[in-house]
């Protein structure tokens, strides 16, 4: 069983406190980890500028070399983990078998993180928009014959990570190149990514004095959160809530991503049935790219009657086998408070589980250590129902009907919304839209990313402000 310690800017730490990561469904030990706690994170933070300053002695250039070269690694080396190694197989089985999530999408996970890590040149030069990587180690430069300087807003970048989902990780890769340190606080569930990805980062040559990973409970990431001007955490719409306004935290939170069919598109959402079932289903749901609400102006009843068609026979299938669609809740009451909050929002009137006469068997479906929840379709016939503006982590979708001149202001807060519209007018309206984080113009599934286009926000810009500067001649 492989011992995961605590890594205090690059060194090992074993704690006198451990936690076991545990199968989901055997409950057999995979890992025993060592816990932080926050005194011990508010030593280590007094050394955080050292992190800076030695990435800083690297060249942003190189460091992305080293990036890239990670990348390989990462995907297919055998890498160093805890006290043992570990091959790219076994860090996939080892990662489905503690968040749930089948194995063919951990695997799919991974050449996402190696497609970004691999490009990252390209990534941030995006993200910069072409700015001397060299004004960022300086702090100032010349370009297009203009004299700017960028100052970082911290030394290091403090992330509080989830266990859900994996891809989330290839939000702070990019933080690295940018001669920025990391202060990780591991996911309970999830150690395997972020220590895998440390290995395949020192055996590229990124000094090791940059990182540190603290794996523990609740109290762990509230001490990262305290102890570091910049960070960011992933959390339910309340911790989106808790944070809101707070320059120091940028979270991530439930997506809330749309499908909006316009009124000169909707009478044709058949063309549009795969891209709908494909922004619902992929990743198991678990993203907060997936789709949770589809919205039309007509047709809602036959496009929910259609889309529950689809996804309503889909059932767990074992989490090795190649076409597994639903990832397993490790915890059961999870799925169980999940369940009974869709129930509840069903007493309403004109809320229909459209899944439920092509189910064949309860949404809920609890085996001995996990539960399953089910893909689930709900009609809703106006946008003032509980459940039409809902997310949960399994295939959840809710098709609301809803006038196209009163859509903007009922889909409220909107991390990738979809619109199926030529509508000139429309299109204007959406792109105004403050509260739509990523728009797609015309038949493209809110799953398709473009990383070469900032994800909720760009992390550039949280980490480092331009100022005013002169330099005497």
């Amino acid at each position: 069983m492989i011992h995961f310690p605590i890594l205090r800017w690059g060194q090992p730490y074993k704690s006198l406190e451990v936690d076991k990561v545990v199968h989901f469904a055997t409950g057999e030990p995979l890992a025993e980890v060592s816990q932080a706690n926050g005194g011990l994170i508010a030593r280590d933070m007094r050394q955080a500028q050292r992190a800076r300053d030695v990435l800083r002695e690297i060249p942003c250039k190189e460091l992305i070399a080293m990036l890239k070269k990670a990348a390989d690694l990462f995907l297919n080396a055998t890498l160093p983990v805890g006290d043992g190694t570990q091959t790219p197989e076994e860090f996939a089985v080892c990662q489905s078998a503690t968040t749930g999530l089948p194995l063919h999408m951990v695997r799919l996970n991974m050449t996402k993180l190696h497609y970004v890590l691999s490009r990252m040149d390209e990534v941030l030069a995006a993200l910069m928009r072409n700015l001397d990587f060299e004004i960022l180690t300086r702090g100032y430069g010349e370009e297009d014959g203009v004299m700017r300087s960028y100052q970082a807003n911290a030394p290091v970048l403090g992330l509080v990570l989830p266990s859900n989902s994996p891809g989330v990780h290839a939000l702070w890769l990019p933080v690295i190149p940018l001669q920025i340190g990391l202060v990780l606080k591991s996911g309970p569930q999830e150690p395997w990514t972020p220590f895998r990805m440390a290995a395949a980062f020192f055996a590229a040559g990124v000094p090791r004095e940059a990182i540190c990973i603290y794996p523990g409970g609740g109290e762990v990431g509230a001490a990262v959160l305290q102890h570091r001007p910049r960070n960011l955490i992933f959390g339910s719409t309340a911790t989106v809530e808790q944070y809101r306004g707070n320059p120091r935290v940028r979270v991530h939170g439930p997506g809330f991503s749309k499908i909006l069919l316009g009124d000169d598109e909707v009478d044709n959402w058949e063309k549009y049935l795969d891209l709908m079932v494909d922004s619902v289903l992929v990743n198991s749901g678990r993203g907060c790219i997936n789709c949770s609400g589809i919205w039309v102006s007509r047709h809602g009843r036959a496009i929910a009657e259609a889309m529950a068609q689809r996804l309503g026979p889909i059932a767990p299938l074992p989490p090795d086998h190649p076409e597994s669609p639903l990832a397993a809740f490790t915890v059961v009451a999870q799925a169980e408070s999940i369940n009974a909050q869709i129930e509840s929002g069903l007493q309403e009137s004109g809320v229909e589980d459209v899944t439920a006469k092509y189910r064949n068997g309860d949404r809920l479906v609890k085996m001995e250590r996990c539960a399953y929840l089910r893909p689930t379709v709900i009609y809703c016939a106006a946008p003032d129902r509980a459940l039409a503006n809902t997310e949960y982590l399994f295939p959840f979708c809710s098709v609301v009907e809803c006038p196209q001149e009163k859509m903007l202001d009922k889909i409220g807060s909107t991390l990738v919304c979809t619109a199926i519209t030529n509508d000139e007018q429309f299109r204007r309206q959406l792109l105004d839209a403050t509260h739509i984080d990523r728009l797609n113009l015309g038949p493209i599934p809110t799953i398709q990313l473009n990383w070469l286009q900032p994800h909720e926000g760009n992390i550039v810009d949280f980490l480092f402000r331009a100022r005013a500067f002169q330099l005497a001649g």
